[in-house]
């Protein structure tokens, strides 16, 4: 089996990589802080003490970090994995970068013989911990071909989109898409609670018509039980709609709609609200009408 290294073992990286060691890939792991690395050294990963270190002794090489940089510092930085990194070698991105960063470090990695994948996920921590994750890929069909096996570990649907950067504009996609998703459900739950109408018999009216949709699926449940902890944070949510804002400036896009979604997501993080969940820019709505949402045991 192709030996795998996975660098970046946060919320959604942690069980990624956890269901690649159930697939029985030989699994070599490195992460900033060190306590997720032992867990799963703990269930049969190698553990490694820093980027080069996985990078001389896989087949396919996974990062997922949070942004840009952080992807340039791992790869191309000191002790980064190009230090080690083999001719042959795949390079495999599940992080949300700018497509033109992932442009950049692949055009550089090809110096050393490397193809590169930028394969975005989407699909919350749920979709980590179950293995149903959607996954964007950009880059060499062959590439792509190799590492298939490896993706069917991590995700149900499985799309090569085009070229390298691809998969991050597929991303970007999917991320104007949930943003105002999001913001749609704050909106008709506040309207709701305002309106004097049960938010919990609302959602379920809706969501069996035209609205339904995966937010609506998903997060009322865990907004009504007072649970706003994170699936995916609202700052990476407003890191990616900064990248969709940069690139459509790029690209001389207008996009109205997603220009109002982010300043209601920079209002959150504002407001201290980051490390929440992204479904919880409801409370930029309960500030701004004074309107609380209620758990359903207390309307």
């Amino acid at each position: 089996m192709l030996k795998i290294g996975y660098i970046g073992l946060g919320l959604m990286g942690k069980s990624i990589a956890r269901n690649l060691l159930k697939a029985g890939y030989p699994l070599v792991v490195h992460n900033r802080s060190r306590a997720a690395v032992d867990e799963l050294a703990a269930e049969g990963a190698k553990p490694s003490t820093s980027p080069a270190e996985v990078a001389g002794q896989v087949d396919v090489l996974f990062t997922n970090l949070p942004d840009s940089p952080d992807v340039e510092q791992v790869l191309l930085g000191a002790q980064g994995a190009i230090e080690t990194i083999r001719e042959g070698t795949i390079w495999v991105d599940n992080s949300t970068i700018k497509p033109a960063s992932a442009r950049s470090i692949a055009a550089i990695l090809a110096e050393k013989g490397v193809q590169s994948l930028d394969a975005p996920v989407s699909g919350g921590d749920i979709g980590a911990r179950n293995a149903s994750l959607a996954i964007m890929v950009g880059g060499p069909e062959e590439a792509f071909t190799k590492v298939m096996p490896v993706f069917e570990a991590m995700g149900k649907t499985i799309t090569h989109i085009g070229e390298i950067g691809a998969g991050q504009i597929a991303k970007a996609a999917n991320q104007i898409m949930t943003g105002a998703q999001m913001v749609a459900l704050a909106e008709l739950l506040i309207l709701a609670q305002k309106a004097g109408a049960d938010p919990v018999k609302v959602v379920a009216a809706i969501k069996g018509g035209a609205a339904q949709c995966w937010t609506l699926d998903t997060k009322p449940p865990r907004l009504f039980a007072g649970n706003r902890q994170p699936g995916f944070k609202a700052h990476l949510h407003l890191k990616d709609l900064n990248i969709i804002m940069d690139t459509a400036r790029e690209y001389g896009v207008a996009l109205p709609m997603t220009a109002e979604v982010t300043q209601l997501f920079s209002a959150m993080v504002g407001m201290g609200l980051g490390d929440i969940d992204n479904s919880a820019v409801v409370a930029v709505y309960e500030r701004l009408t004074g309107v609380h949402l209620l758990e359903p045991d207390k309307q």
